[in-house]
């Protein structure tokens, strides 16, 4: 049996080929994971605008609260401890994981040499935006948060990594979605 790890990235911005990764967070089942990273470019406006992040006299702030960082290869080789914890294959899915949180980690895997050890696990990723879009193509919007409120009846702080990845999960079983249809939307 596999896990099936929801995971979800706070950034900079959304160019991925410049992008610094902020927060990190995934979950499964009852294991969690959440590191907050100082970046190494600027935040754009509108990131701040959107998540609450800045950076302040050297400190990383969200909403004005001050969070603790780590450094991008500590959080890293952090994630990939957590996820070999976790019962093998590992299926990471991400909500626009193909065009975003994917090349964002990978490159950042790659900066801090750790690519290598990623791909030893061998995960398979599934992107929850597309497939929510064959589900259910009447929706007016797939965002993750009108999703969660259509599906779960709730609303949540999004753009909070930590807080996505709960609401994805929750989303997910909701759908009870069969084995071979996963597989199907898995690459």
């Amino acid at each position: 049996m596999q896990s099936v790890v929801f995971f979800d990235l706070e950034t900079t911005g959304l160019d991925t080929n410049r992008c610094d990764i902020i927060q990190l967070a995934a979950i499964s089942g009852d294991h969690t994971f959440n590191m907050y990273m100082m970046p190494q470019v600027a935040i754009d406006r509108g990131a701040t605008a959107v998540t609450g992040f800045r950076v302040h006299n050297g400190e990383l702030f969200q909403n004005g609260r001050a969070m603790n960082t780590a450094i991008l290869h500590e959080a890293l080789t952090s994630f990939l401890d957590f996820l070999w914890s976790l019962e093998q294959p590992v299926l990471l899915a991400a909500h626009n994981a193909r065009r975003f949180d994917i090349p964002v980690l990978d490159r950042a895997l790659f900066r801090c040499s750790l690519d290598e050890g990623f791909q030893q696990l061998g995960s398979r990723f599934l992107d929850t935006l597309p497939l929510s879009k064959a589900l259910y193509p009447r929706l007016g919007s797939h965002s993750l948060v009108n999703l969660s409120d259509h599906f779960l009846g709730i609303r949540y702080n999004a753009h909070d990594a930590l807080e996505d990845v709960t609401a994805l999960q929750e989303l997910y079983y909701c759908w009870n979605l069969k084995p071979r249809y996963v597989a199907r939307w898995s690459f």
